[in-house]
């Protein structure tokens, strides 16, 4: 975990992304959003426009759950804010373009 944290760290610098919080659930598995208290603080902080970039080394650490990443994506365009996934080349800031 703290190594991965540090790419993404590196990875928000190399971008010019401010970080404003890390949220991190360890111990928690990401089969679903709703029961990860730290990912529930990241989206009410996006809904309050506090973050416009969701950073993450895999998909898979975002969600394991296709019906959680539809919401979670709807939710993003919504709140005009992006998903960036570092080893799987995700960034829905890039999708229509």
């Amino acid at each position: 975990m703290a190594e991965q944290k540090e790419k993404l760290l590196q990875l928000c610098k190399f971008k010019e992304y401010e970080v404003f919080r890390v949220y991190e659930d360890a111990g928690i598995s990401a089969k679903n959003i709703k029961d990860r208290p730290a990912f529930q603080e990241m989206l009410a902080d996006m809904k309050q426009g506090k973050i416009n970039y969701i950073v993450a080394y895999k998909l898979d650490r975002v969600t394991r759950s296709v019906r959680d990443l539809e919401e979670l994506i709807a939710q993003l365009e919504l709140h005009n804010t992006y998903l960036v996934c570092d080893k799987d080349d995700v960034n829905t800031s890039t999708a229509n373009r």
